[in-house]
């Protein structure tokens, strides 16, 4: 871990990022790309110590909106326990009328439910849970120091019982390891039991280009010997890299997610993210 002066914390569409780098350990992780300029070891978290000062400022002159996080690093990374960066920023949003949504693997979001409710009862929360497989044995394989899925649907349950509304992102699929259908059905089966508003699906498929491929490539190495051979002759060095399956499973996964009334049209998804109650807005005017 490391502390840097930011000179900003929000993007032109609020998206937000108070940490870089992340220790979940994910072997796909397109963050690691070279493409994104980061400067120091993945795993060295950068920590923008002065985020939340950033933040308050913004807040401040914007007209209350989402505010998203999670796009680059997830934002409950084990720091998150003891730094809560992310709790003080959801006392910000909250206390300034924003709405929040971010994207997570983590059960520690459920510390912070109490701030989740009373934005949601207030404007909007919304949280974006990431199932990429229904196995818990090859979920630490795949992704080995976050919790199993089979926490993350019992956070998405909670969530659930609670009010809060959540979203799934189905991705990625890995070819020749999750890419079955007993797992895509498994997974929206855990979607239809938790009343999922949307699950997001790319096709299924991964992406690798320089930086993450090596990183995967040498997990490959690890835990499935022989198959980095197969992924070069197949997919050589391209960006995207479509499941044989796809067709298939995509068919099942249209077929079920509408007939159970999900979401599953990406821009429909993000419409839904990125829209603010407007009467929320209104009830901010005499606060502010």
């Amino acid at each position: 871990m490391h502390y840097v002066e930011s000179k900003s914390i929000l993007s032109a569409n609020n998206g937000m990022n108070l940490y870089r780098g992340c220790t979940h350990g994910c072997i796909y992780c397109d963050s690691r790309s070279k493409v994104y300029g980061m400067n120091h070891k993945f795993e060295d978290i950068e920590v923008k110590q002065n985020s939340l000062e950033l933040l308050k400022k913004e807040l401040i002159k914007r007209k209350p909106s989402m505010i998203g996080t999670g796009a680059m690093t997830d934002p409950y990374i084990p720091l998150e326990k003891h730094l809560q960066y992310v709790r003080n920023a959801l006392k910000l949003i909250y206390k300034y009328g924003f709405g929040f949504t971010c994207i997570t693997k983590s059960d520690l979001i459920l510390r912070d439910l109490d701030l989740l409710k009373k934005i949601n009862e207030k404007s909007k929360a919304v949280v974006q849970m990431t199932l990429t497989t229904a196995d818990d044995d090859l979920c630490t394989i795949l992704e080995p120091n976050v919790c199993k899925t089979s926490r993350r649907v019992e956070v998405l349950n909670e969530l659930n019982d609670e009010g809060i509304p959540t979203v799934v992102w189905l991705c990625p699929i890995l070819p020749y390891i999750n890419d079955t259908q007993e797992n895509i059905t498994s997974i929206i089966d855990y979607c239809i039991d938790a009343n999922v508003k949307g699950i997001l699906c790319f096709e299924m498929g991964l992406t690798l280009r320089e930086g993450n491929r090596q990183y995967f490539y040498s997990k490959l190495d690890e835990s499935f010997p022989g198959l980095k051979d197969k992924y070069i002759e197949k997919f050589g060095n391209n960006y995207s890299i479509p499941s044989p399956n796809n067709h298939k499973l995509m068919d099942i996964f249209q077929k079920r997610t509408s007939g159970a009334g999900i979401l599953n049209n990406a821009d429909e998804i993000f419409e839904y993210l990125h829209d603010f109650p407007q009467k929320s807005y209104q009830s901010t005017l005499t606060f502010k």
